[in-house]
């Protein structure tokens, strides 16, 4: 079941926060399990055959998480029994989403038939399988102060997380639901969260999907083996930038809004990535939720910086090839990992040998901010081509290396999108600066204070509902069920 689908926005939410509300009234237990209840049905409808695998994965950690909690056996059962219980869910992980590529890679490589079938990727397991390794992280280093089970298995499930994350974790979501305030109705949640919600499904359904024909050309073209010309091969890559930004920001949007229906924040997910300066900050500004769980339970565990800079740099190639991994089981997400860290890579050695403020000033600003604006859209070419030869002939044409360009006349709707979004990403202020009075969110980037034009700074009045009102009406008349989350196949 999508966000952005009649089903889910006419039919479901509605249910699920009104019978939320109304059972809180009498348990604020009962409320919890109806909305566990709600989230494993969300979850199923796209098939149910995956609910037990999710309600398995979720009593097995929970029973494991507690045992680490509480010193099982004594202190020296505590790593194997991590080591044990991480590895379980990274092999329920492994053989869904990755059987087939390892065993696809080994076929070739040996010249044998390849010995897996097609393996139907469960919705979401990348996210609540990780969700859970944090929370046994966690559990063995004593930092889990709630064991009931009720709440565990609504941090797990909760449905505007389930499908395309943010990945959460358990010290901040679980205070939320014990939190009694959280089973009162709030026309002022109410408010933030329907504002939110058609932003960004105005987001979705108007700006990503409007834009995303003139990246599906420009791709599909070079995989068939057809000509385009730079220009082309150029608002293709950009389109499909943009695509990507607006679908991932309007989903974490939604989700946000949705979360603050029920009185709950979720952790920022996203914040104007492309306005970065550099692919550092690129990275803490693009699926922060990802980028903190790399960080806090792979690349620290790793070393992080610690042993000297060979060993930071192995742990950060490591990590980013990984993470490219993560996002799907092919040789070009690995390939757009190691773009990532050979960029991270050049920009920490940049920062070792000039400063973090050789590219001082505004004007600095603004030149590593455009380079880092290219570099990130070349990289997403790697990301979105369905092999690697597709991605340099690509790139062989955006540079004029493909031979003469052909006699094409270039598509003005694509160049009016392409710079009417790109105006909306770096001229104006993103969801959470218009919204900052609500605080809608759990704050996990260091913002910097930006001016947002008094008209534009939501207030619980007339003209922003006004105003909410029309774009979630517009939305709702472009909406089409058939139109999935890019982040759904990671």
């Amino acid at each position: 079941m999508l966000f952005s689908s009649h089903v889910f926005i006419f039919v479901f939410l509605p249910a699920t926060v009104a019978g939320f509300f109304a059972i809180a009234r009498v348990s604020r237990e009962g409320a919890a399990l109806w909305l566990v209840a709600a989230s494993l049905f969300f979850y199923g409808w796209w098939n149910p055959r995956y609910v037990p695998l999710l309600a398995g994965s979720i009593v097995f950690n929970y029973c494991a998480g507690l045992a680490l909690a509480r010193g099982a056996r004594g202190p020296r059962w505590r790593k194997p029994l991590l080591v044990g219980a991480v590895a379980a869910n990274l092999a329920l992980l492994g053989y869904f989403k990755y059987a087939g590529f390892f065993a696809a890679a080994i076929a070739d490589f040996t010249h044998n038939e390849r010995v897996f079938g097609n393996i139907v990727l469960p919705l979401g397991i990348s996210f609540f399988t990780f969700t859970q390794i944090a929370f046994l992280v966690d559990a063995s280093r004593a930092e889990v102060t709630s064991y009931r089970f009720t709440h565990y298995a609504l941090f797990v499930t909760y449905f505007p997380h389930l499908i395309a994350g943010p990945v959460l974790q358990h010290s901040e979501m679980i205070p939320q639901f014990r939190n009694p305030a959280m089973y009162r109705w709030s026309s002022a949640n109410a408010a933030v969260g329907v504002t939110i919600f058609a932003i960004g499904l105005f987001k979705k359904v108007c700006l990503a999907d409007g834009v995303a024909p003139f990246a599906n050309e420009a791709f599909d073209g070079i995989a068939a083996g057809g000509a385009l010309s730079p220009m082309e091969a150029w608002l293709g890559a950009l389109a499909y930038a943009l695509q990507l930004y607006f679908d991932f920001s309007g989903y974490s949007d939604m989700a946000v809004g949705i979360s603050c229906l029920f009185g709950v924040r979720l952790p920022l997910n996203f914040y104007s990535p492309y306005r970065a300066s550099s692919v550092i900050e690129f990275w803490r500004r693009w699926h922060m939720s990802l980028s903190r769980f790399l960080r806090d339970y792979l690349y620290v565990p790793l070393g992080g910086n610690r042993s000297g800079p060979a060993r930071r740099y192995l742990n950060l190639w490591v990590t980013m090839l990984l993470g490219g991994l993560w996002h799907g089981a092919g040789w070009t997400f690995v390939a757009w990992g190691a773009l990532h860290a050979a960029m991270l890579s050049i920009n920490h050695v940049w920062r070792a040998f000039a400063g973090t403020s050789a590219l001082g000033g505004r004007f600095g600003v603004l030149i590593g901010g455009a380079m880092t604006f290219f570099a990130v859209v070349l990289a997403w070419v790697m990301f979105r081509a369905p092999d690697a030869s597709t991605a340099i002939s690509m790139w062989r044409v955006m540079f004029g290396l493909a031979g003469p360009a052909p006699d094409v006349i270039v598509d003005i709707r694509a160049v009016w999108w392409v710079a009417a979004l790109l105006y909306i990403v770096w001229r104006m202020p993103n969801t959470y600066q218009i919204m900052r009075r609500c605080e809608p969110v759990i704050m996990t980037y260091a913002v910097t204070p930006q001016h947002v034009p008094g008209a534009l700074q939501w207030r619980a009045r007339a003209p922003h509902a006004v105003a909410a009102a029309v774009i979630f009406a517009i939305s709702v008349a472009s909406l089409n069920d058939l139109s999935a989350f890019l982040y759904f196949q990671f």
